[in-house]
């Protein structure tokens, strides 16, 4: 199996800075396309998300679940399968063994569907997302720095596939 692991916030979503409620969740252009065209070349994909905002007491672990299942669900509608969702819900200062750059949560998800790190990639917005890709032993993608949205990533990924 292959993979396609995803940050959340920047780059599925506007990063509007602790984003929880739908009515805030902004999906990002062409972020259906770029998934479903990952997802056609037989990439699982799979969330991999630190969320902070739980740990600062700013929304709850239900209020995130909430917006979880509703992101899921609108993936679903187009045809677009979220394999699963990690996310580190501590505060930065916690000292936690999950929360990126750390790679746990990546490391996790090779254990758990028995991915091949060597031909799975992340894609993120902060140089902590790709860190925690590479830590695990996954190729990395920074958007904003690399390539300009996910869409760009896809042909990264297009290219290299193996």
């Amino acid at each position: 199996m292959k993979a396609i692991f995803l940050d959340r916030d920047g780059v599925i979503n506007v990063d509007y800075g602790y984003v929880h409620t739908k009515e805030k969740f902004k999906f990002i252009d062409g972020v259906f396309e770029a998934l479903k065209e990952l997802q056609e070349m037989g990439y699982l994909l799979i969330v991999i998300t630190n969320q902070s905002g739980i740990g600062r007491g700013y929304y709850s672990l239900e209020q995130f679940l909430k917006l979880n299942r509703f992101m899921v669900e609108e993936f679903g509608k187009k045809g677009i399968k979220i394999t699963d969702t990690f996310f580190c819900p501590h505060h930065p200062n916690q000292g936690c063994e999950c929360r990126k750059p750390k790679p746990k949560m990546v490391l996790d998800a090779i254990k758990k569907y028995k991915i091949d790190p060597f031909n799975s990639w992340i894609i993120g917005d902060k140089v902590s997302d790709i860190e925690a890709g590479k830590a695990a032993g996954v190729r990395g993608i920074l958007i904003g720095k690399e390539v300009k949205n996910l869409l760009e990533a896809v042909e990264v990924v297009r290219k290299s596939d193996v």
